[in-house]
Protein backbone atom coordinates (compact mmCIF):
# COMPACT_ATOMS: atom_id res chain seq x y z
CA UNK A 1 0.00 0.00 0.00
CA UNK A 2 1.10 3.92 -1.14
CA UNK A 3 2.35 4.92 1.82
CA UNK A 4 0.63 8.49 3.42
CA UNK A 5 2.79 11.51 3.03
CA UNK A 6 2.05 12.57 6.00
CA UNK A 7 4.38 10.24 7.38
CA UNK A 8 7.33 10.13 5.42
CA UNK A 9 7.79 13.65 3.80
CA UNK A 10 9.80 16.35 5.28
CA UNK A 11 7.98 18.21 7.86
CA UNK A 12 8.89 21.76 6.71
CA UNK A 13 8.05 21.40 3.11
CA UNK A 14 4.96 19.13 4.06
CA UNK A 15 3.35 22.00 6.46
CA UNK A 16 3.57 23.97 3.52
CA UNK A 17 2.37 21.77 0.56
CA UNK A 18 -0.58 20.95 3.18
CA UNK A 19 -1.00 24.34 4.36
CA UNK A 20 -1.21 26.89 1.18
CA UNK A 21 -3.65 25.10 -0.13
CA UNK A 22 -5.62 25.17 2.94
CA UNK A 23 -4.48 29.06 3.85
CA UNK A 24 -6.15 29.84 0.46
CA UNK A 25 -8.98 27.93 0.97
CA UNK A 26 -9.77 29.37 4.19
CA UNK A 27 -9.31 33.17 2.65
CA UNK A 28 -11.27 32.36 0.15
CA UNK A 29 -14.57 31.73 2.91
CA UNK A 30 -13.47 34.85 4.20
CA UNK A 31 -14.37 36.60 1.12
CA UNK A 32 -18.69 35.44 1.22
CA UNK A 33 -18.92 38.29 4.01
CA UNK A 34 -15.91 40.92 2.98
CA UNK A 35 -17.62 40.51 -0.33
CA UNK A 36 -21.39 40.73 0.69
CA UNK A 37 -20.28 43.47 2.66
CA UNK A 38 -18.34 45.88 0.22
CA UNK A 39 -21.81 45.32 -2.44
CA UNK A 40 -24.10 45.89 0.11
CA UNK A 41 -22.16 49.47 1.14
CA UNK A 42 -22.48 50.32 -2.24
CA UNK A 43 -26.68 50.77 -2.29
CA UNK A 44 -28.51 54.08 -1.29
CA UNK A 45 -28.99 52.72 2.35
CA UNK A 46 -25.27 50.58 2.41
CA UNK A 47 -24.25 51.61 6.04
CA UNK A 48 -27.66 50.52 7.45
CA UNK A 49 -27.04 47.51 5.08
CA UNK A 50 -23.29 46.97 6.60
CA UNK A 51 -24.68 47.00 10.03
CA UNK A 52 -27.62 44.90 9.07
CA UNK A 53 -24.72 42.26 8.27
CA UNK A 54 -22.86 43.06 11.59
CA UNK A 55 -26.08 42.11 13.41
CA UNK A 56 -26.50 38.96 11.46
CA UNK A 57 -22.47 37.59 11.53
CA UNK A 58 -22.79 36.13 15.09
CA UNK A 59 -25.10 33.45 13.53
CA UNK A 60 -22.76 32.69 10.35
CA UNK A 61 -20.20 32.48 13.21
CA UNK A 62 -21.99 29.87 14.70
CA UNK A 63 -22.79 28.11 11.96
CA UNK A 64 -18.78 27.62 11.24
CA UNK A 65 -18.23 27.29 14.65
CA UNK A 66 -20.70 23.30 14.36
CA UNK A 67 -19.05 22.79 10.55
CA UNK A 68 -15.53 23.66 11.61
CA UNK A 69 -15.78 22.11 15.49
CA UNK A 70 -17.01 18.69 14.11
CA UNK A 71 -14.88 19.10 11.65
CA UNK A 72 -11.47 19.39 14.22
CA UNK A 73 -13.06 15.90 15.63
CA UNK A 74 -13.13 14.80 12.06
CA UNK A 75 -9.46 15.80 11.19
CA UNK A 76 -7.92 14.57 14.18
CA UNK A 77 -9.70 10.51 14.42
CA UNK A 78 -9.24 10.86 10.24
CA UNK A 79 -5.45 11.21 10.51
CA UNK A 80 -4.76 10.29 13.82
CA UNK A 81 -6.36 6.47 12.27
CA UNK A 82 -4.58 6.55 9.01
CA UNK A 83 -1.37 6.49 10.89
CA UNK A 84 -2.42 3.74 12.77
CA UNK A 85 -3.18 2.03 9.64
CA UNK A 86 -7.04 1.86 10.62
CA UNK A 87 -8.85 2.12 7.03
CA UNK A 88 -12.00 0.52 8.12
CA UNK A 89 -12.05 2.83 11.43
CA UNK A 90 -11.05 6.00 9.24
CA UNK A 91 -14.09 5.56 6.62
CA UNK A 92 -16.65 4.76 9.22
CA UNK A 93 -15.40 8.47 11.04
CA UNK A 94 -16.07 9.66 7.65
CA UNK A 95 -19.73 8.48 6.68
CA UNK A 96 -20.54 9.03 10.33
CA UNK A 97 -19.50 12.54 9.49
CA UNK A 98 -21.54 13.54 6.41
CA UNK A 99 -24.52 12.38 8.53
CA UNK A 100 -23.51 14.68 11.80
CA UNK A 101 -23.43 17.68 8.80
CA UNK A 102 -27.06 16.85 7.58
CA UNK A 103 -28.59 16.69 11.25
CA UNK A 104 -26.62 20.18 11.77
CA UNK A 105 -28.53 21.67 9.03
CA UNK A 106 -31.94 20.65 10.35
CA UNK A 107 -31.01 22.61 13.30
CA UNK A 108 -30.26 25.96 11.27
CA UNK A 109 -33.20 25.35 9.17
CA UNK A 110 -35.39 25.49 12.35
CA UNK A 111 -33.16 28.16 13.95
CA UNK A 112 -33.58 30.46 10.12
CA UNK A 113 -37.41 29.56 10.29
CA UNK A 114 -38.48 30.64 13.93
CA UNK A 115 -35.30 32.28 15.83
CA UNK A 116 -33.64 34.94 13.91
CA UNK A 117 -36.36 37.72 14.80
CA UNK A 118 -35.66 37.35 18.59
CA UNK A 119 -31.98 37.19 17.92
CA UNK A 120 -32.06 40.23 15.83
CA UNK A 121 -33.70 42.13 18.77
CA UNK A 122 -31.87 41.63 20.87
CA UNK A 123 -29.58 43.65 19.52
CA UNK A 124 -30.91 46.19 18.21
CA UNK A 125 -34.61 47.94 17.96
CA UNK A 126 -33.54 50.00 14.72
CA UNK A 127 -36.51 48.79 12.62
CA UNK A 128 -34.46 49.30 9.47
CA UNK A 129 -31.74 47.15 10.39
CA UNK A 130 -33.76 44.76 11.84
CA UNK A 131 -35.63 44.05 8.70
CA UNK A 132 -32.69 44.22 6.19
CA UNK A 133 -30.82 42.15 8.76
CA UNK A 134 -33.97 39.45 8.82
CA UNK A 135 -34.23 39.51 5.02
CA UNK A 136 -30.52 38.13 5.02
CA UNK A 137 -30.01 35.86 7.66
CA UNK A 138 -33.41 33.89 6.82
CA UNK A 139 -31.98 32.82 3.57
CA UNK A 140 -28.13 32.22 4.90
CA UNK A 141 -30.24 29.84 7.58
CA UNK A 142 -32.73 28.23 5.71
CA UNK A 143 -30.61 27.17 2.61
CA UNK A 144 -27.29 26.68 4.64
CA UNK A 145 -26.63 22.85 4.11
CA UNK A 146 -24.22 23.89 1.34
CA UNK A 147 -22.43 25.93 3.60
CA UNK A 148 -22.51 23.05 6.83
CA UNK A 149 -21.93 19.90 3.82
CA UNK A 150 -19.15 21.64 2.31
CA UNK A 151 -17.32 22.29 5.36
CA UNK A 152 -17.69 18.31 6.94
CA UNK A 153 -16.49 17.60 3.41
CA UNK A 154 -13.59 19.91 3.38
CA UNK A 155 -11.98 18.39 6.48
CA UNK A 156 -12.41 14.90 4.86
CA UNK A 157 -10.15 15.55 2.08
CA UNK A 158 -7.76 17.57 4.32
CA UNK A 159 -7.50 14.84 6.75
CA UNK A 160 -6.26 12.48 4.34
CA UNK A 161 -3.76 15.15 2.97
CA UNK A 162 -6.05 15.91 0.17
CA UNK A 163 -5.90 20.06 0.61
CA UNK A 164 -5.46 20.89 -2.83
CA UNK A 165 -8.75 19.06 -3.96
CA UNK A 166 -10.97 21.28 -1.29
CA UNK A 167 -9.25 24.41 -2.16
CA UNK A 168 -10.49 24.14 -5.81
CA UNK A 169 -13.60 23.60 -4.06
CA UNK A 170 -14.15 26.65 -2.15
CA UNK A 171 -12.23 28.31 -5.16
CA UNK A 172 -15.10 27.34 -6.98
CA UNK A 173 -17.91 28.76 -4.42
CA UNK A 174 -16.55 31.81 -3.68
CA UNK A 175 -15.64 33.14 -7.15
CA UNK A 176 -19.42 32.18 -7.68
CA UNK A 177 -20.12 34.00 -5.21
CA UNK A 178 -18.13 37.04 -6.00
CA UNK A 179 -19.72 37.20 -9.53
CA UNK A 180 -23.55 36.78 -8.36
CA UNK A 181 -23.44 39.70 -5.85
CA UNK A 182 -23.34 42.45 -8.05
CA UNK A 183 -25.54 40.93 -10.27
CA UNK A 184 -28.27 39.75 -7.83
CA UNK A 185 -27.33 42.93 -5.29
CA UNK A 186 -28.11 45.57 -7.97
CA UNK A 187 -30.19 43.68 -11.02
CA UNK A 188 -27.75 43.51 -13.67
CA UNK A 189 -28.00 41.12 -16.92
CA UNK A 190 -31.65 41.10 -16.48
CA UNK A 191 -31.74 39.44 -12.93
CA UNK A 192 -34.40 41.17 -10.44
CA UNK A 193 -32.92 43.82 -8.27
CA UNK A 194 -32.57 42.37 -4.57
CA UNK A 195 -30.83 44.51 -2.75
CA UNK A 196 -29.21 43.08 0.63
CA UNK A 197 -31.25 39.55 -0.35
CA UNK A 198 -29.65 38.84 -3.59
CA UNK A 199 -26.52 38.87 -0.90
CA UNK A 200 -27.81 35.94 0.41
CA UNK A 201 -28.57 34.56 -2.48
CA UNK A 202 -25.30 35.12 -4.15
CA UNK A 203 -23.69 33.77 -0.64
CA UNK A 204 -25.55 30.68 -0.13
CA UNK A 205 -25.72 29.59 -4.17
CA UNK A 206 -21.39 29.75 -3.26
CA UNK A 207 -21.66 27.23 -0.98
CA UNK A 208 -23.86 24.80 -2.40
CA UNK A 209 -21.05 24.82 -5.38
CA UNK A 210 -18.67 24.58 -3.13
CA UNK A 211 -20.50 21.16 -1.40
CA UNK A 212 -21.04 19.78 -4.77
CA UNK A 213 -17.69 19.77 -6.17
CA UNK A 214 -15.98 18.78 -2.73
CA UNK A 215 -18.41 15.86 -1.77
CA UNK A 216 -17.69 14.94 -5.98
CA UNK A 217 -13.71 14.78 -5.28
CA UNK A 218 -14.13 13.06 -1.62
CA UNK A 219 -16.60 10.13 -3.18
CA UNK A 220 -15.09 9.82 -6.43
CA UNK A 221 -11.15 10.62 -5.71
CA UNK A 222 -10.56 10.24 -1.99
CA UNK A 223 -8.74 6.80 -2.53
CA UNK A 224 -7.55 6.70 1.33
CA UNK A 225 -10.72 6.15 2.57
CA UNK A 226 -14.02 3.40 1.45
CA UNK A 227 -16.93 5.82 0.65
CA UNK A 228 -19.49 3.00 0.54
CA UNK A 229 -23.47 3.34 1.80
CA UNK A 230 -22.27 0.98 4.88
CA UNK A 231 -20.20 3.63 6.67
CA UNK A 232 -23.18 6.08 6.05
CA UNK A 233 -24.60 3.89 9.25
CA UNK A 234 -24.80 6.02 12.32
CA UNK A 235 -22.87 4.28 15.18
CA UNK A 236 -22.82 5.74 18.88
CA UNK A 237 -19.23 5.14 19.37
CA UNK A 238 -18.10 6.80 16.10
CA UNK A 239 -19.95 9.92 16.67
CA UNK A 240 -19.10 10.29 20.31
CA UNK A 241 -15.22 9.92 19.34
CA UNK A 242 -15.73 12.64 17.17
CA UNK A 243 -17.33 15.08 19.24
CA UNK A 244 -14.61 14.11 22.36
CA UNK A 245 -12.63 16.31 20.20
CA UNK A 246 -15.50 17.77 17.75
CA UNK A 247 -17.09 19.69 21.49
CA UNK A 248 -14.51 21.59 22.60
CA UNK A 249 -13.76 22.75 19.15
CA UNK A 250 -17.40 23.68 18.57
CA UNK A 251 -17.51 25.27 21.79
CA UNK A 252 -14.29 27.07 20.84
CA UNK A 253 -15.17 27.89 17.78
CA UNK A 254 -18.71 29.19 19.22
CA UNK A 255 -16.81 31.90 21.63
CA UNK A 256 -16.28 33.88 18.90
CA UNK A 257 -19.90 33.73 17.66
CA UNK A 258 -20.12 34.90 21.44
CA UNK A 259 -17.89 37.27 21.49
CA UNK A 260 -18.71 39.62 17.99
CA UNK A 261 -22.40 39.08 19.47
CA UNK A 262 -21.89 40.17 23.03
CA UNK A 263 -19.53 43.40 21.28
CA UNK A 264 -22.05 44.32 19.10
CA UNK A 265 -24.15 44.43 22.09
CA UNK A 266 -21.36 46.46 23.87
CA UNK A 267 -20.03 48.59 21.25
CA UNK A 268 -23.92 49.66 20.60
CA UNK A 269 -23.71 51.68 23.88
CA UNK A 270 -20.97 53.80 22.34
CA UNK A 271 -22.84 54.46 18.70
CA UNK A 272 -24.02 52.75 15.47
CA UNK A 273 -20.59 54.16 14.03
CA UNK A 274 -19.06 51.90 16.71
CA UNK A 275 -20.96 48.71 15.61
CA UNK A 276 -21.00 49.15 12.12
CA UNK A 277 -16.66 50.34 12.28
CA UNK A 278 -16.41 46.51 14.07
CA UNK A 279 -18.17 44.72 11.93
CA UNK A 280 -16.28 45.79 8.91
CA UNK A 281 -12.98 45.20 10.58
CA UNK A 282 -13.92 42.22 12.31
CA UNK A 283 -14.60 41.08 8.50
CA UNK A 284 -11.66 42.14 6.72
CA UNK A 285 -9.31 40.21 9.80
CA UNK A 286 -10.97 36.91 8.63
CA UNK A 287 -8.04 36.95 5.66
CA UNK A 288 -5.06 37.35 8.34
CA UNK A 289 -6.66 34.75 10.79
CA UNK A 290 -7.90 32.59 8.21
CA UNK A 291 -5.00 32.02 6.76
CA UNK A 292 -3.90 31.30 10.61
CA UNK A 293 -6.46 28.77 10.97
CA UNK A 294 -5.43 27.56 7.27
CA UNK A 295 -1.80 26.68 8.62
CA UNK A 296 -3.63 25.43 11.77
CA UNK A 297 -5.67 23.06 9.66
CA UNK A 298 -2.40 21.61 7.99
CA UNK A 299 -0.57 21.48 11.61
CA UNK A 300 -3.46 19.24 12.86
CA UNK A 301 -3.35 16.42 11.02
CA UNK A 302 0.73 16.33 10.48
CA UNK A 303 0.89 16.26 14.47
CA UNK A 304 -2.13 13.67 14.68
CA UNK A 305 -1.12 11.34 11.94
CA UNK A 306 2.62 10.92 13.50
CA UNK A 307 1.40 10.89 17.19
CA UNK A 308 -0.86 7.58 15.81
CA UNK A 309 3.27 6.61 14.54
CA UNK A 310 4.30 7.49 17.85
CA UNK A 311 7.07 9.83 16.10
CA UNK A 312 8.49 12.21 18.45
CA UNK A 313 10.70 13.66 16.02
CA UNK A 314 8.25 14.45 13.22
CA UNK A 315 5.63 15.54 16.16
CA UNK A 316 8.19 18.34 17.16
CA UNK A 317 9.04 19.23 14.27
CA UNK A 318 4.92 19.81 13.19
CA UNK A 319 4.79 21.67 16.47
CA UNK A 320 7.86 24.06 15.51
CA UNK A 321 7.34 24.78 12.10
CA UNK A 322 3.10 25.17 12.67
CA UNK A 323 4.32 28.37 15.14
CA UNK A 324 6.95 29.54 12.79
CA UNK A 325 4.79 30.11 10.02
CA UNK A 326 1.64 30.91 11.86
CA UNK A 327 3.30 33.61 13.42
CA UNK A 328 4.79 34.71 9.70
CA UNK A 329 1.73 35.21 8.66
CA UNK A 330 -0.20 37.12 11.64
CA UNK A 331 3.37 39.54 11.29
CA UNK A 332 2.91 40.32 7.71
CA UNK A 333 -0.79 40.76 8.36
CA UNK A 334 0.17 43.41 11.00
CA UNK A 335 2.50 45.28 8.85
CA UNK A 336 -0.19 45.36 6.10
CA UNK A 337 -2.87 46.22 8.01
CA UNK A 338 -0.97 48.92 10.22
CA UNK A 339 0.69 50.84 6.79
CA UNK A 340 -2.43 50.59 4.58
CA UNK A 341 -5.24 51.03 7.17
CA UNK A 342 -6.61 54.17 5.51
CA UNK A 343 -6.30 52.90 2.09
CA UNK A 344 -8.43 49.26 3.04
CA UNK A 345 -11.13 50.58 5.07
CA UNK A 346 -11.77 53.75 2.08
CA UNK A 347 -12.98 50.74 -0.03
CA UNK A 348 -16.29 50.89 1.75
CA UNK A 349 -18.48 53.55 1.12
CA UNK A 350 -18.85 54.17 5.07
CA UNK A 351 -19.46 57.93 6.92
CA UNK A 352 -16.26 59.73 7.93
CA UNK A 353 -17.30 58.82 11.57
CA UNK A 354 -17.36 55.31 10.73
CA UNK A 355 -14.19 55.33 8.94
CA UNK A 356 -12.25 57.19 11.34
CA UNK A 357 -13.20 54.58 14.32
CA UNK A 358 -12.32 51.52 11.71
CA UNK A 359 -8.82 53.04 10.85
CA UNK A 360 -8.56 53.03 14.57
CA UNK A 361 -9.43 49.66 15.50
CA UNK A 362 -7.45 48.34 12.92
CA UNK A 363 -4.31 50.33 14.38
CA UNK A 364 -4.85 49.02 17.97
CA UNK A 365 -6.12 45.81 17.81
CA UNK A 366 -3.19 44.50 15.61
CA UNK A 367 -1.00 45.00 17.83
CA UNK A 368 -1.84 41.78 19.72
CA UNK A 369 -1.73 39.41 16.54
CA UNK A 370 1.46 37.86 17.24
CA UNK A 371 -0.03 36.43 20.35
CA UNK A 372 -3.36 35.68 18.77
CA UNK A 373 -1.20 33.45 16.30
CA UNK A 374 0.86 31.96 18.72
CA UNK A 375 -2.57 31.11 20.98
CA UNK A 376 -4.21 29.71 17.71
CA UNK A 377 -1.28 27.79 17.03
CA UNK A 378 -1.32 26.15 21.20
CA UNK A 379 -4.93 24.91 20.80
CA UNK A 380 -4.49 22.92 16.74
CA UNK A 381 -1.67 21.71 19.14
CA UNK A 382 -3.89 20.94 21.95
CA UNK A 383 -6.66 19.30 19.45
CA UNK A 384 -4.03 17.37 17.58
CA UNK A 385 -3.21 15.55 20.92
CA UNK A 386 -6.93 15.09 21.64
CA UNK A 387 -6.77 17.35 24.40
CA UNK A 388 -9.73 19.46 22.97
CA UNK A 389 -10.08 20.86 26.96
CA UNK A 390 -6.75 23.44 27.20
CA UNK A 391 -7.75 24.45 23.63
CA UNK A 392 -10.99 25.47 24.97
CA UNK A 393 -9.19 27.42 28.08
CA UNK A 394 -7.22 29.66 25.99
CA UNK A 395 -10.11 30.06 23.05
CA UNK A 396 -12.14 31.18 26.36
CA UNK A 397 -9.83 33.42 27.57
CA UNK A 398 -9.01 35.01 24.48
CA UNK A 399 -12.41 35.73 23.41
CA UNK A 400 -14.87 35.73 26.16
CA UNK A 401 -13.47 35.46 30.18
CA UNK A 402 -10.85 38.71 29.46
CA UNK A 403 -11.96 40.50 25.88
CA UNK A 404 -15.44 40.80 26.78
CA UNK A 405 -15.40 42.12 30.00
CA UNK A 406 -12.58 44.61 29.64
CA UNK A 407 -14.44 45.40 26.78
CA UNK A 408 -16.91 46.86 29.11
CA UNK A 409 -15.09 48.57 31.39
CA UNK A 410 -13.14 50.30 28.23
CA UNK A 411 -16.29 51.37 26.69
CA UNK A 412 -17.15 53.38 29.70
CA UNK A 413 -14.38 55.78 29.86
CA UNK A 414 -14.30 59.15 28.91
CA UNK A 415 -12.82 58.39 25.27
CA UNK A 416 -14.59 54.97 24.74
CA UNK A 417 -14.76 54.83 21.09
CA UNK A 418 -11.04 55.44 21.05
CA UNK A 419 -10.10 53.25 24.38
CA UNK A 420 -12.78 50.20 23.54
CA UNK A 421 -10.40 48.89 21.59
CA UNK A 422 -7.39 47.79 23.67
CA UNK A 423 -9.56 45.19 25.04
CA UNK A 424 -9.01 42.73 22.32
CA UNK A 425 -4.94 42.73 22.36
CA UNK A 426 -4.67 42.65 26.17
CA UNK A 427 -6.58 39.70 26.38
CA UNK A 428 -4.27 38.04 23.55
CA UNK A 429 -1.34 39.01 25.45
CA UNK A 430 -2.65 37.23 28.60
CA UNK A 431 -4.35 34.22 26.70
CA UNK A 432 -0.62 33.43 25.38
CA UNK A 433 1.13 33.19 28.93
CA UNK A 434 -1.77 30.52 29.69
CA UNK A 435 -1.35 28.84 26.55
CA UNK A 436 2.58 28.33 26.72
CA UNK A 437 2.32 27.10 30.62
CA UNK A 438 -0.59 24.40 29.88
CA UNK A 439 1.56 23.66 26.44
CA UNK A 440 4.29 23.06 28.77
CA UNK A 441 2.28 20.66 31.48
CA UNK A 442 1.19 18.84 27.69
CA UNK A 443 4.29 18.00 26.44
CA UNK A 444 5.43 16.43 29.21
CA UNK A 445 2.68 14.05 29.27
CA UNK A 446 2.34 13.65 25.63
CA UNK A 447 6.47 13.73 24.75
CA UNK A 448 6.77 10.35 27.16
CA UNK A 449 4.31 8.19 25.09
CA UNK A 450 6.18 8.76 21.96
CA UNK A 451 9.51 7.32 20.63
Amino acid sequence: MEQNKMGTARVSTLMLKMGLPMILSMVLQAFYNVVDSYFVAQMPNGEVGVTALTLAFPIQLLMIAIGVGTGVGINALLSRSLGAGERERASRIAGNAIILGICTYIVFLFIGIFGVGAYLRSQTADAAVIEMATEYLRICTIISFGAILSMIYEKLLQGVGRTTFSTIAQLAGAVTNIILDPIMIFGWLGCPKMGIAGAAWATVIGQIVTFVMSAYLHHAKNRDLDTGLKHLKPQGKTIAEIYKIGIPAIIMQALMSIMTYGANIILGGISDAAVTAYGVYYKLQQFIFFAAFGMNNALIPIIGFNFGMRDRARVRDGIKFGLIYTLVIMALGTLAFQAFAPKIIGVFTLSAETETLAVTTIRVVTIGYLFAGANITFQGIFQAFGDGVKSLIVSALRLIVIALPLLWVLSRTANAAQNAWWAFPIAEVAAAVVAVALYRKVWRNVGASVQ
